[in-house]
């Protein structure tokens, strides 16, 4: 084995800001959207599809984008993947129309599906020779994710106040060309391997992903029981079990199917599906209670979910690993799900007249331990379930898994919302009705999840603590 690059903790803090950035670009529109609502046209329904254009597309090429780093190096893509995010950033900053502002969000999505599992392989590369370096590259590389989920609503409502809503998009300009920069001195050199890419199975899964998210967000308005909602739905089942049966039969597929006979993987990513679906629905419509009920301006509406941000990063660095050490993974998993349930529910009370110290706060701070405490373990599962030498797989899968559940949640919870009442701007009592019945909707998908893990979830008690708390996502 060669020996470890004296600069691999710099190139950690560039994985690690790599990470940051694209999960912030998540998060960061949040507190813009009822500006680029305003600018752009876009209708309360479809508001939703500046945050799913990017994750749709994240979450459907992270398969494919690590079988790219697997063939062409992991060096490469992460460069290639840097110039991606920069294009689609300025291109979703200078549109003038809602087509133009989606297609630069489904870049970003693009840029980001190539970095972060080029950065995993990277990572591994640097600190594999050592596992208690590892550990703690993997932690701080973790760590990174939920960081960048919550501070992106924060640094959105400073740039929205003080600068402009396309500087949410502009910001990462810099970032991406001094990572560009960065990345030849710091990154190890990565080989490349022959083999094919699997096209079909690419456009299958992102493909159908796409549809299902569309025919979910477009039901409010044309009905769900018409023959438009159910016969999109029927697209959308018709192209993923295109991509599984495409899965079980190529010699070289995005995603080995049998992977999933690893214990704990498949209930572990069942989890994350079903956390991302109960909490990105919640800050989404949490932003818009705050701009569209309580009457926040954009600063004071990121500033206002400080408390929740500050929140997640204790639990996800101190107590998680604690609480994981002394009760396992499983107990942690379901408590935090639980907490997180308790949150939402508490969030459902909000009243048109609410406040923030009332009707926000001790609820998102409830929600925001649940989070940190689910995060982590069920993550660290789904990695170390799998054998070593599919570790990138498996943070490929579990990638995938959160972020089609995002996608898919908010869809959902935006179509109840605007059955709701939320689609009536300016009534802010049918808006509260809405947002409420969206916190119901995203508290029920966070009980399902506590349910399944308790039942699913298997116990480890051969397994190092260390090994099971290392995260990625």
């Amino acid at each position: 084995m060669s020996a470890p690059s004296p600069r691999r903790w710099a190139a950690l803090a560039l994985i690690a800001t790599a990470q940051f950035i694209v999960i912030m670009d998540t998060s960061i529109i949040g507190v813009a959207l009822p500006r680029i609502q305003q600018d752009l046209g876009f209708s309360q329904e479809s508001l939703s599809w500046v945050f799913n254009a990017y994750v749709v597309a994240f979450g459907g090429l992270l398969l494919l984008g690590g079988r790219l780093s697997d063939l062409f190096g992991a060096r490469r893509l992460f460069s290639a993947g840097w110039l991606v995010l920069l294009a689609g950033s300025l291109l979703a900053g200078i549109a003038p129309e809602v087509w133009v502002e989606l297609t630069g969000r489904a870049v970003q999505g693009v840029g980001a599906a190539l970095i972060a599992p080029s950065a995993l392989t990277l990572l591994m590369m640097l600190f594999g020779h050592d596992p208690k370096e590892l550990t703690k590259a993997l932690a701080l590389y973790g760590a990174a994710a939920p960081a960048g989920g919550t501070a992106g609503v924060f640094l959105g409502g400073v740039i929205t106040e003080y600068l402009s809503w396309p500087w949410v998009f502009y910001i990462n300009i810099p970032i991406a060309l001094a990572a560009l920069a960065a990345t030849g001195p710091l990154m190890p050199a990565t080989p490349s391997t022959r083999g094919s890419i699997d096209i079909l199975g690419t456009l299958t899964v992102t493909l159908g992903l796409g549809t299902a998210v569309y025919a979910i967000v477009r039901a409010p308005e044309a009905g769900w029981g018409s023959a438009e909602t159910w016969l999109v739905l029927a697209v959308a089942v018709v192209l993923l079990g295109a991509f599984v049966a495409i899965q079980a039969r190529r010699r070289q597929p995005l995603m080995r199917l049998s992977i999933f006979r690893t214990p704990n993987l498949s209930a572990a990513n069942l989890t994350q599906l079903l956390l991302g679906g109960a909490w990105i629905p919640m800050w989404f419509f949490l932003n818009l209670y705050l701009q569209q009920v309580l009457g926040y301006s954009a600063f004071p509406s990121g500033a206002a979910l400080l408390p929740m941000t500050v929140l997640i990063m204790i639990g996800m660095i101190v107590l998680a690993p604690r609480a994981i050490n002394r009760f396992g993974p499983k107990a942690t998993t379901v408590a935090g799900l639980v907490l997180l349930t308790a949150g939402m529910a508490w969030l459902s009370l909000i009243s048109p007249d609410g406040s923030f110290t009332t009707d926000v706060l001790p609820a998102s701070i409830v929600a925001a331990l649940g989070m940190s405490l689910a995060f982590i373990p069920s993550l660290g599962t789904a990695i170390s379930s799998a054998r070593p030498e599919e570790g990138g797989l498996a943070s490929g899968i579990v990638n995938t898994s959160y972020q089609v559940g995002s996608a898919l949640g908010l869809a959902a919870m935006t179509a109840v919302a605007a059955a709701n009442g939320a689609d009536q701007l300016g009534n802010l009592p049918a808006l509260t009705d809405g947002f409420s019945a969206a916190f119901v909707g995203a508290a029920t998908i966070a009980l399902a999840g506590a349910l399944i893990a308790a039942i699913t979830l298997r116990t480890r008690t051969a397994a190092p603590t260390d090994q099971v708390t290392s995260s990625r996502s």
